[in-house]
């Protein structure tokens, strides 16, 4: 995570999205997160339909497609975890299923179930690996791209517990 986004990391959810508006990977890209709520479970990202985000066949730039996912994720479960938590992206991968004309949409939620799996999971200090699969889609709903991320999680060395 890069040191201007990492000082926002933990800030409160409307700070966080307006900070992503303007941050520059997301501005310069056509990005805009509309809606982070307010527990951290939520967060629509639209990536803007104009010039700069269109390659050479007027359809959306795929790097752009990708990077709206980008770090969406990590920053909703530092929201949830706080700084008790190393959250990062490991790996990931998108599969382009048809070209976006228009604007596009990516919506991530986390529900309580999966929060709960993952702080069992990172209870006893060692790393976890979550993936988690979502869609990009059109206003219509269309699946434009499917997205696979797998995350890294745990937690920092002074909050896991003692070995005995």
């Amino acid at each position: 995570m890069s040191g201007g986004l990492k000082a926002w990391a933990f800030a409160k959810p409307t700070r966080m999205r307006r900070f992503m508006n303007v941050w520059p990977p997301f501005l310069f890209a056509g990005i805009y997160v509309q809606e982070l709520s307010e527990d951290y479970t939520f967060c629509r990202v639209k990536l803007r339909a104009w010039v700069a985000t269109r390659n050479v066949n007027g359809s959306q730039f795929g790097g752009n497609l990708f990077a709206m996912t980008d770090p969406i994720y990590p920053l909703m479960l530092l929201g949830i975890f706080g700084k008790e938590y190393f959250v990062w992206d490991k790996e990931a991968t998108i599969e382009f299923i048809k070209p976006a004309f228009h604007a596009a949409y990516f919506e991530c939620r986390l529900n309580q179930d999966e929060i709960l799996a993952i702080k069992q999971a990172c209870a006893d200090g060692n790393k976890h690996f979550p993936v988690l699969e979502n869609h990009i889609v059109d206003a219509q709903g269309n699946v434009l791209a499917k997205v696979k991320r797998t995350l890294y999680i745990r937690l920092k060395p002074g909050y896991r517990p003692q070995a005995s």
